[in-house]
């Protein structure tokens, strides 16, 4: 059964920062977020939902290790960087099944096969992650690839997909699986008729895939946390955080991968600092790196 499983890392307790959903944001402090947005950036959130805002707000606060909503105002008004990073994290992210479908081309036609034997050599299950799983698009999509092109090896090798957000709504969302016809425009006819069914103006995906996936609420700045998984994708989410915070992803990541195993980024990402060092380059073009 597909299930939402809420964790607090010892990390976050130890820290001493408050979990983003404790931080509070109150009516007057959102105003002036968003008037600070509209003068500078002319970028409105009144067509959003305030809770939904205050939560994304708060990741952003957080991750700067600041607190005070009018502390964070102030620094909305001076660091331009800031103000550009809260812009990306409050426009709501929109993802689709196989999504630049060249990828997960690759994924199956190399990566996968290359899992599964060593999987099956080392007598383990195949664990994959995904981290900034959204509405689940991408998560779902591997399932799919698993479900159509390695039913055999999944009789022999478990498999177990996990995937990673931070936003507990989207996460309720991706469970519930019901997709608009948009996110799937990237999906064959074949598979969307083999996989979803209509369920009132909306796709429902089959249970035999949502099966394969389990969805968790963790912050992806902890991702060093995460349970050891042979397969990583971390695709469009890096850009939504600063250089040095992407790079303290990435090693997160690279602790959670084991010698061999494979990370995947978005098309407009790459390795950063001195994590570069960590990995080798498997597929430049699909962002396809090997841990070292």
């Amino acid at each position: 059964m597909v299930r939402i499983i809420f964790e607090v890392t010892v990390k976050q307790v130890l820290s001493g920062l408050p979990l983003i959903d404790t931080l509070e944001i109150s009516d007057d402090a959102l105003a002036e977020i968003a008037l600070i947005l509209e003068m500078r950036c002319n970028f409105s959130i009144s067509i959003y939902k305030d809770k939904c805002m205050k939560r994304r707000i708060a990741i952003r606060m957080r991750s700067c290790r600041c607190l005070d909503p009018a502390a964070y105002c102030n620094l909305l008004r001076q660091n331009t960087q800031e103000l550009e990073l809260l812009k990306k994290t409050l426009t709501i992210h929109v993802s689709q099944f196989f999504r630049n479908p060249s990828m997960f081309e690759k994924l199956q036609t190399t990566i996968f096969p290359f899992l599964f034997q060593k999987a099956e050599a080392d007598r383990t299950p195949l664990k994959i992650c995904s981290l900034g799983c959204a509405g689940g698009e991408e998560a779902h999509s591997l399932g799919i690839i698993l479900r159509e092109h390695f039913a055999k090896e999944l009789l022999r090798t478990p498999v177990e997909i996990r995937a990673f957000d931070i936003d507990a709504d989207i996460l309720q969302a991706a469970i519930q699986a019901e997709y608009n016809e948009d996110r799937l425009k990237d999906l064959p006819d074949s598979l969307r008729a083999r996989y979803f069914s209509p369920s009132g103006s909306r796709l429902k995906l089959s249970p035999d895939i949502r099966e394969l996936v389990t969805f968790h609420q963790r912050n992806i700045m902890d991702a060093d946390t995460f349970e050891p998984c042979q397969l990583a994708l971390c695709r469009n989410t890096l850009i939504y955080f600063t250089r040095p915070d992407q790079e303290k992803i990435l090693r997160g990541i690279s602790h959670i991968l084991p010698t061999g195993g494979i990370l995947v980024l978005g098309k407009s990402e790459t390795l950063v600092g001195e994590v570069r060092r960590l990995f080798s380059t498997v597929c430049p073009v699909e962002r396809i790196y090997r841990k070292l």
